[in-house]
């Protein structure tokens, strides 16, 4: 490809087809908007639907959307996901892995295997699990996207919840494993890693003043991430810009990794 072949159609999704796990709530339904908006339809699968919020927001994009109730750390339930995404729309071009869980225990000594394992399930098996089960379908169509959601915890330590530090290393190892496997067949596979964001899971922690200001102390960009600084770095990692694009990690932090 030339420079002078490159035009903005180069970021559209437009007749696209994705899958965007846990994709109805916090972070997720950021990746869902994100595609809509450039054009892909969207399948959510994930244990309960909202209150029909993502439904509006993708579907007000001109495009359809369609929620799967799904346990998919459940045996045959990835599967189960990826061919209802064939069967309503023919093909699957986008896997975002955005379902996972954090369970938090400040005495490590109590943190047992029982959460480590549910962690694991949630967080890295079921990833595993979804990309094992889109790839037949890209490599046969010789294309596909495939947006694994890391962590700053996937370059730190892990205070609080070993598991959870450990999956999202994990993600990122993931991540660079299936680059190297599935590059040959034009399949790009990268990690976002986003930073503080202000959602409802984190609304607790920015009341708190003392560690609000902890965290901005942190943060060069001095302000928590709105879930619209996630859109754009989604988009590009869908879409045929990023084509050459692949095994990385992109942190959308506010510098959080700088300081």
């Amino acid at each position: 490809m030339e420079p002078t072949d490159f035009n903005m159609d180069f970021f559209s999704l437009k007749g696209k087809n994705a899958i965007v796990t846990g994709g109805n709530g916090g972070l997720g339904q950021a990746f869902s908007t994100a595609l809509a908006k450039a054009g892909a339809n969207v399948l959510v699968p994930s244990l309960m639907d909202d209150d029909g919020t993502t439904k509006r927001m993708v579907e007000s994009c001109g495009v359809a959307y369609q929620f799967i109730e799904a346990d998919i750390t459940a045996e045959g339930e990835c599967k189960r996901v990826v061919d209802a995404c064939l069967n309503a729309w023919g093909s699957v071009d986008i896997l975002i892995n955005c379902a996972g869980i954090s369970i938090n225990e400040p005495d490590v000594t109590k943190f047992c295997r029982k959460q480590w394992d549910k962690m694991i399930a949630v967080n890295l098996t079921a990833a595993f699990e979804m990309i094992h089960e889109v790839c037949p379908h890209m490599i046969k169509q010789k294309s596909g996207k495939v947006i694994n959601i890391a962590s700053l915890y996937s370059f730190l330590g892990g205070q609080w919840s070993p598991a959870y530090a450990s999956t999202k290393h994990g993600i990122v190892g993931l991540t660079k494993a299936m680059c190297d496997e599935l590059a040959q067949w034009n399949i790009q596979v990268n990690a976002i890693a986003p930073g503080y964001y202000a959602t409802p899971l984190t609304e607790m922690t920015r009341k708190d003043e003392k560690r609000n200001s902890e965290i901005l102390a942190h943060i060069p960009a001095n302000r928590w991430g709105a879930t619209a600084d996630l859109m754009g770095a989604t988009v590009f990692l869908s879409s045929p810009a990023s084509d050459y694009v692949n095994g990385t990690v992109l942190t959308v932090d506010g510098g959080y990794l700088m300081r």
